[in-house]
């Protein structure tokens, strides 16, 4: 313990020692000489601490019941000053006193431009400080934060008070801290806040520019993304930010300024999506900010030894943020470029990636990929799940170093998907984690296709991770209301099911997502792994796991996609396993209906305008990119199914589908049928006949003959009338 200095000893002592409030308070000027002083170390601020007593001090910040020897604002000033010395001690920050004056110095900043505060600038000054002190520590933070000090902060930063920044700051260290807590679910006091930043920093010509960009980055990163995003028509930040961000980008920076704008332009793109990035121009500035992510990205992984590019770790993140939103656009084939814009921006994108896989590769092969420090393992994290975005678009490319890293590729993205699954069982006090495994399924879709990688993907039992993942966002997708405990079950019987909430409905459309996603590599794998789709337990498990789901999944326009890859995948490996199934198994029976259902719903007549033609259905139409090639491959492969498992049969005919198909295509137009749908229904219609012998005569009651005559149907009609 470090000696008390011999003159704290004596002002204590003389402190101790005062008889009324005046002599105290003139004893006070000697304490604050003395806390400022060098010898003044913790164990003497504690000595002064007790010997003043913080009531007295807290009077002193009051104004109420003080000598009128001096004007309150001095014995304001004056306690500020001493508490400031010691907020400086952590062990005082947080001693409870200390935190119960914080309503008092959030009352004198919040005062800071009032009328008779005019020379007060030094007590709010110094209120500031005490406030920043306080908010280092944890118990600070949390009492800041209880007694609403960002809604405060915000207030006063957005009325543009006297030393806003000081406000901004402790804004920042406090979401930092509690994250999207920090925010209530009215997005308004979140907009008024970042509007009046965006407008200085969109407005600003000095450094304080870059420095305004690490505040909004920081404060857009806490937010409730989906309530601000849609609650954003009428703000106009969004265009403030852009104009802000534009103007640095083609003006001449160096690091400093380049750096904090590449970090607020990833965090706007995560929040607003990459629309935000064509706000006010046509291309020019997505190109811009492509072309800028890829040069950093290369230059800052170019022959560099590991540990420096780990260095830069935060800078090259932002830049694979941009990058994987600019890659995910792009695959969506909405950008009008020139030949010159497409070369010039492959150009970028191959020598960037090229470095990306080089670096993974070398993590691969060296011990840091062992490590347990979570800052280097997000990094590696995040090279992983910007590669994948990239093997989503580039299909062909460095294919042999590909399937070499793949196990590796794997082993980060499994461990990803494991603490998601974990967090979701937990408390959820932090921020989910983002399962990489999710965000790699769509370059897994292509590679999927290539034997090297399928021989990756079996030998690493990635496939057990396919169904427990496949399961996982099932068990999302399908929002099911919370259970409830014994005991109140018999009052709450009538009680309405509670609606998803705006972050559960973004989690169940990210869930149906990744369950086609999956669904499409199953698929793959079952069709080009026969052998293993029909003797491997882990096919019997996915199967088993699509017969019993996809009847309980909710009829509606949302699951519509997922239910027609799960109903595709399911006949897929019914037609592997079909040795296996049993004619009179509940859950088989049960999916076979859903799958009719989802085949005969997609075409119909009495949806269109005209009463002789066939029309995509319109719950099947805003999706029928998606569902066209799904009807047609299920439609073949019930057809393939037919003759291994007849007894599918009679559901056609129970169901009254092939009757149906017949009813609704004598009413369509000679001629005007689509060669492919006349296909897939003369098909089946045949595979029903060769299979089942009560067929025929409830096609033919059903009026056949005219059908096959009126759309051609030969084959068909062989098999009905014969030649």
């Amino acid at each position: 313990m470090a000696a008390v200095p011999e003159p704290v000893k004596k002002c204590a002592t003389m402190l101790k020692a005062t008889k009324s409030d005046s002599e105290k308070f003139a004893a006070l000027f000697m304490v604050t000489k003395l806390v400022k002083g060098k010898e003044c170390n913790s164990e003497a601020k504690k000595l002064l601490f007790e010997a003043i007593g913080f009531n007295f001090l807290k009077k002193l910040l009051n104004g109420k019941d003080l000598p009128n020897d001096c004007p309150p604002l001095v014995y304001k000033s004056v306690a500020l000053s001493i508490l400031t010395c010691f907020c400086q001690e952590a062990e005082l920050a947080t001693h409870k006193d200390l935190l119960d004056v914080i309503p008092t110095l959030l009352e004198i900043v919040e005062q800071a431009d009032d009328d008779d505060c005019d020379d007060n600038l030094i007590v709010v000054s110094e209120a500031y400080s005490c406030l920043k002190f306080i908010a280092e520590h944890e118990p600070g933070q949390n009492a800041l934060m209880t007694m609403g000090a960002i809604p405060k902060m915000s207030q006063i930063y957005s009325a543009q008070s006297f030393q806003t920044d000081e406000a901004l700051h402790l804004i920042v260290l406090l979401v930092k801290k509690f994250g999207k807590a920090s925010w209530t679910d009215d997005p308004k006091p979140f907009h008024a806040l970042i509007q009046r930043i965006a407008l200085d920093m969109e407005t600003e010509h000095s450094e304080r520019k870059y420095e305004l960009c690490k505040i909004l980055s920081a404060i857009l990163k806490t937010c409730k993304r989906e309530i601000i995003y849609n609650s954003l028509e009428g703000e106009i930040w969004p265009e403030s930010l852009f104009k802000g961000c534009s103007d640095i980008l083609k003006s001449k920076i160096g690091p400093k300024q380049r750096d904090p704008t590449l970090h607020l332009i990833s965090t706007i793109l995560q929040v607003l999506g990459i629309q935000w990035a064509f706000m006010c121009d046509e291309k020019q500035f997505y190109l811009l900010i492509l072309q800028m992510a890829a040069i950093e990205v290369r230059m800052q992984m170019d022959e560099k030894k590991l540990e420096a590019t780990f260095r830069n770790a935060p800078l090259i993140q932002c830049c694979f943020i941009i990058l994987e939103h600019c890659i995910e656009y792009m695959g969506k084939d909405q950008l009008d470029l020139d030949a010159k814009e497409k070369q010039t921006t492959y150009t970028a994108l191959k020598f960037a990636f090229n470095q990306v896989l080089a670096v993974l590769t070398r993590v691969s092969n060296d011990k840091i990929k062992d490590s347990t420090n979570p800052s280097e393992r997000n990094f590696i994290k995040f090279t992983v799940r910007v590669l994948s975005a990239w093997l989503a678009q580039e299909t062909t490319a460095m294919r042999p170093a590909i399937y070499k890293l793949l196990p590796f590729m794997f082993k980060i993205t499994n461990e990803s998907f494991n603490d998601l699954k974990e967090w979701r069982a937990g408390p959820k006090d932090t921020e989910a984690p983002v399962d990489i495994l999710r965000v790699m399924l769509p370059a897994l879709c292509h590679l999927v296709v290539e034997d090297e990688a399928r021989k990756v993907i079996f030998s690493t039992k990635q496939d057990e991770v396919f169904l427990q993942q496949i399961e996982f966002y099932f068990s999302i997708a399908h929002y099911k209301r919370p259970p409830i405990p014994r005991a109140e079950r018999l009052k709450r019987m009538n009680e309405p099911d509670p609606k998803p909430t705006v972050e559960q409905l973004a989690e169940m459309k990210v869930a149906r997502g990744a369950i086609c996603a999956l669904c499409n590599i199953l698929m793959n794998l079952t069709v080009l792994e026969p052998k293993l789709a029909e003797d491997g337990p882990v096919f019997a498990s996915i199967f088993k796991f699509v017969y019993e789901n996809l009847p309980e999944l909710k009829d509606t326009p949302d699951n519509l996609v997922m239910h027609g890859n799960l109903a595709v995948l399911g006949l897929l490996l019914l037609k592997q396993q079909s040795k296996k199934v049993k004619q009179n198994d509940f859950s088989i029976c049960r999916y076979i209906t859903a799958t009719i259902r989802f085949l005969w719903d997609a075409y119909n007549i009495d949806e269109s305008n005209d009463p002789t033609a066939l029309v995509v259905s319109i719950a099947y139409k805003e999706h029928w990119m998606e569902l066209s090639e799904l009807w047609f491959l299920g439609m073949q492969t019930i057809c393939g199914v037919l003759p291994s498992v007849p007894w599918i049969s009679e559901f056609a005919i129970e169901s009254g589908w092939a009757e149906g198909i017949v009813q609704t295509l004598k009413r369509v137009k000679i001629g005007t049928l689509p060669a492919n749908v006349k296909s897939a229904y003369e098909d089946f219609l045949s595979q029903l006949v060769d299979v089942n012998s009560t067929v025929a005569a409830v096609l033919k009651k059903a009026d056949a003959l005219r059908v096959c005559r009126n759309h051609r149907m030969m084959e068909l009609g062989k098999r009905l009338f014969g030649d």
